[in-house]
């Protein structure tokens, strides 16, 4: 047979595009650049991340809450004398922080920071290079069809509670704050599946074939069918109100997904690998914080109950929350997050070994767990002939609970900062409740043993009546006192009511104010960092002394209220000094926390080096 050569090589411009060649190199290429981009975000948090570690903060919640079996977190505490602090902070931090105020600028009615934008507006834009350069998407969608299935791991790695990603983002990084990834990857996912799959559609049209009839066209339809149903019961309206609905569709609707899938395309097995690794992760890591707990329910009044689970000496920090059910009514399938008020026994002012949470009667669960708390409790009290036993409030009603945590916490270190402004409107005081009590029992409690180098809290609480102050009262009490004895710390506490009903209700709680309005945080913020004229000494007034105020609304401005706000708190707070750095918490309704987050941003934009950088975390109350 003779030799006739090499066989021809077709031209670049007639070969036919081979989508199944082509295309799983872009989603590598997709899957690259994301994780790359994670890696750096990791690389930026890698000094957080060391001093978190460094301060025992870093895996304090890895394998959930423990009980103290030895009794050492209850040896008394000698005293232990104050370590000298140095008041300026790094010029590198103060600049990275002040720049990282421009990514704090909030818009009205977005739920994205300018910051989280940009993420957002990146992947985005990869997705729409990765599925566009150099494909045909009119004449051959596969493209769109391979992105789509890119996008799972990115999904599944920010939906899961307990992630490596998390972890090494260091604490406060949690699942709360990057879920909005994993909403917007999942919609990249969508638009993607859309254009894959209307495509298909219209050349099956154009060309006369049947949509529907064989397994890959059928068992598309259906993949893209149950998309559809997970894309819209994820919107905001059906999470917020049919929270346990939209849970039991995402989980149902993702294992069917992912069997249809499979049988749509054999392309698809790789890209499931990774998602069921990062679920199969986050359940064996639920497994390890699983904990059944004796508790009792304590109905302060008919809109919040508190909930003391007994026995609990570790495995969390100030400001994390919990899963809890609570067995009560057959109601054992509910799961509810619900931030933890106090600090662990071993930084916490207040005596016990109780870990404390607190429901607010906003659903019908909590509705009918402070109904139940309350029948019980006059039940309990039946026996008693006496009035006033009957009127006594601290019988604690018993229960059986489980606990799934703790997840969550603050992004910063408040110890980093001379002066903190700690700031919540209604429930969202749990959280700063927490950090306040973490704090002061840092620096007072323990001597600042760690360099903390905190001087100076303001606790603004934003609450609709008086008799909301009866829900942390006896905490509130316990930290202020413990503020009190010490010199070297200034705690305020400012309790802003937003209407009037029976002033005459209010505890007498140190060192603090109550005033009728709603605070301006800028104004907050700003009287925090500025000194007064003349400053007062901390023993020209009784610490222990509480003041209540009143300012008519009726004809101001919203301009006019920074003004108001910095006239109540007056000179109430000692001028400690410059450049060691303001923290700010802000936790509550989505309005307060995009007023913090754009008050922090302006502050850190023009004065961020004078005041020594400012930190944020924030805390949003809201699905």
């Amino acid at each position: 047979m003779g030799d006739f050569g090499a066989p021809p090589v077709i031209p670049e411009e007639l070969r036919q595009y081979n989508s199944y060649v082509e295309d799983p190199k872009w989603q590598r290429k997709f899957s690259a650049i994301w994780a790359t981009a994670a890696g750096i975000a990791i690389l930026c948090s890698l000094p957080y991340f060391v001093h978190a570690v460094k301060s025992g903060r870093a895996f304090t919640s890895l394998f959930g809450i423990s009980e103290d079996w030895s009794g050492k977190l209850y040896a008394p505490v000698p005293t232990v004398a104050e370590k000298p602090v140095r008041k300026r902070r790094r010029t590198p931090v103060v600049w990275l922080e002040s720049i990282v105020s421009l990514l704090r600028w909030t818009l009205p009615g977005v739920e994205l920071s300018f910051g989280q934008m940009i993420v957002i507006i990146g992947y985005l834009a990869t997705i729409l290079i990765c599925s566009t350069m150099g494909a045909d998407l009119v004449t051959n969608s596969n493209r769109a069809g391979f992105m789509a299935l890119a996008q799972l791991p990115v999904v599944f790695l920010f939906a899961t509670k307990n992630s490596v990603l998390s972890l090494l983002l260091g604490p406060g990084n949690g699942y709360e704050k990057l879920n909005y990834i994993h909403r917007w990857a999942g919609r990249g996912m969508f638009i993607c599946a859309t254009v894959h799959g209307s495509l298909w559609i219209r050349n099956h049209i154009q060309y006369d074939l049947p949509i529907m009839g064989q397994q890959k066209e059928t068992s598309g339809v259906a993949a893209f069918s149950l998309l559809c149903i997970l894309v819209l019961t994820s919107l905001r309206p059906i999470r917020r109100f049919l929270y346990q609905a939209f849970w039991v569709v995402h989980v149902l609707g993702f294992v069917a997904f992912f069997v249809t899938i499979c049988y749509h395309t054999i392309y698809a097995a790789p890209w499931i690998y990774p998602p069921l690794a990062f679920y199969g992760l986050d359940l064996a890591m639920r497994l390890l914080r699983y904990r059944i707990k004796d508790a009792s329910l304590v109905p302060v009044d008919q809109n919040m109950t508190l909930i003391h689970i007994h026995d609990c000496d570790a495995g969390w920090t100030a400001g994390q929350h919990v899963r809890l059910r609570v067995f009560f009514d057959g109601r054992i399938s509910e799961s509810h997050p619900l931030t933890i008020v106090n600090a662990p026994p071993s930084t916490s002012c207040i005596p016990s070994r109780s870990l404390t949470l607190a429901a607010r009667v906003r659903g019908d669960w909590t509705r009918a767990l402070n109904v139940y708390a309350r029948e019980e409790q006059a039940r309990l009290l039946e026996g008693q002939t006496s009035c006033c036993d009957k009127e006594n409030t601290s019988v604690f009603v018993p229960v059986h609970v489980m606990l799934d945590g703790a997840y969550g916490g603050c992004s910063i270190d408040l110890g980093s900062y001379e002066s903190i402004l700690l700031v919540a409107g209604g429930s969202g005081a749990t959280f700063t409740l927490g950090m306040l009590d973490d704090i002061v029992a840092r620096c007072v409690k323990l001597g600042r043993r760690n360099g903390e180098r905190t001087r100076r809290v303001e606790f603004a609480w934003c609450i609709r009546s008086f008799g909301c102050i009866d829900w942390f009262a006896p905490q509130l009490m316990a930290i202020a006192n413990t503020a009190a004895s010490s010199s070297s710390f200034d705690l305020h506490i400012s309790v802003f009511v937003t209407c009037i009903c029976n002033p005459d209700a209010i505890p007498p709680i140190p060192n603090s104010d109550v005033t009728i309005f709603r605070p301006s945080v800028t104004a907050l913020l700003r009287q925090l960092t500025t000194p007064p004229s003349v400053s007062p000494s901390k023993s020209s007034s009784d610490p222990r002394s509480s003041d209540v105020s009143s300012i008519d609304l009726e004809d101001v401005g919203e301009e006019d209220m920074e003004a108001l706000t910095e006239r109540a708190i007056k000179s109430k707070l000692p001028w400690v000094g410059s450049g060691g750095g303001v923290g700010v918490c802000a936790s509550g309704p989505e309005s307060l926390i995009r007023e913090a987050q754009n008050a922090v941003a302006r502050l850190g934009v023009v004065r961020g080096r004078e005041v020594g950088g400012v930190g944020l975390h924030t805390e949003l109350f809201a699905l």
